[in-house]
């Protein structure tokens, strides 16, 4: 083979160049994004600052706003609960104080109430001892001759005599309420068993008992009238009157039967059955 002849080459042969308006295109298109990014930068150090603070501010997603949203809500249930608490406390001390202020006003009643009944309980006592002191003396200014055949009446020995023989033979005998005798009377039973033994008979009771005869005055009584206590009609005490301003009567259960002046308990009237 000649020195000269051509030997193949195993490169592999060069690519025609590319087509210039491809590469114009790709450089103006990459001129054109740095144009923009540049034209989309802060221009100033201030703007891009501000940039950068803004790049920095947190972002809230939505959970976190969920949770904040849960946690508003649960602040708001117990703000409520706390005013119904404090609601239902001052409800309760406001109900303390009326029910305070009522049982105070209804002492202050019981209290004035309970004066005033002790006021006319007063002059009830009041008024009983000024009639009591008046009738006693009505019968120490009574004439003497009034008085004197009722003091001698008891000598006799009729009906007077034997009715006041019985009457203090039950001195010291006990007194029973509703007992009708021998051992033990109340008032009106020994009034109506010492009137039996003259074949007197009277009703059980001190009631009709004060009506049974006829009314005297107390400065006109004589042995064998019956004294009694109360209103006629409405008596709630009786005895008999033996002389010399005395009477016999079956008092209450700590005396029993007793023999008493008629200035230890003035009676109210008197009235006469012999």
């Amino acid at each position: 083979m000649s020195q000269t002849a051509h030997i193949p080459s195993h490169r592999k042969p060069r690519r025609a160049g590319r087509n210039p308006l491809l590469r114009t295109g790709v450089a103006g298109g990459v001129l054109s994004t740095l144009a923009v990014t540049a034209a989309a930068a802060p221009s100033s150090a201030e703007e891009r600052e501000k940039a950068a603070d803004t790049a920095e501010m947190p972002v809230i997603v939505p959970d976190a706003a969920t949770g904040a949203l849960r946690a508003a809500d649960a602040n708001r249930t117990v703000a409520t609960r706390y005013e119904a608490e404090a609601a239902r406390i001052l409800a309760a001390e406001q109900a303390m104080k009326r029910a305070g202020e009522l049982a105070e006003r209804k002492k202050a009643e019981a209290e004035r109430r309970a004066a005033e009944a002790a006021e006319a309980e007063r002059e009830r006592a009041a008024r009983e001892r000024a009639a009591r002191d008046s009738r006693r003396t009505t019968l120490a200014t009574a004439p003497a001759a009034t008085d004197a055949p009722a003091a001698s009446a008891p000598a006799g020995s009729g009906n007077v005599a034997t009715l006041v023989g019985f009457l203090r033979a039950q001195v010291g005998k006990a007194y029973v309420l509703g007992a009708t005798g021998p051992s033990a009377y109340d008032c009106s039973s020994l009034t109506q068993a010492a009137f039996r033994q003259i074949g007197i008979s009277l009703p059980r009771t001190s009631q009709p008992q004060s009506t049974a005869g006829t009314q005297v005055p107390l400065s006109s009584v004589r042995p064998g009238d019956i004294l009694y206590w109360g209103s006629a009609g409405s008596a709630y005490h009786v005895a008999v009157y033996i002389g010399d301003g005395r009477f016999v009567g079956a008092q209450n259960p700590s005396t029993g039967v007793v023999e008493r002046d008629m200035s230890y308990d003035m009676p109210t009237g008197a009235v006469r059955v012999l």
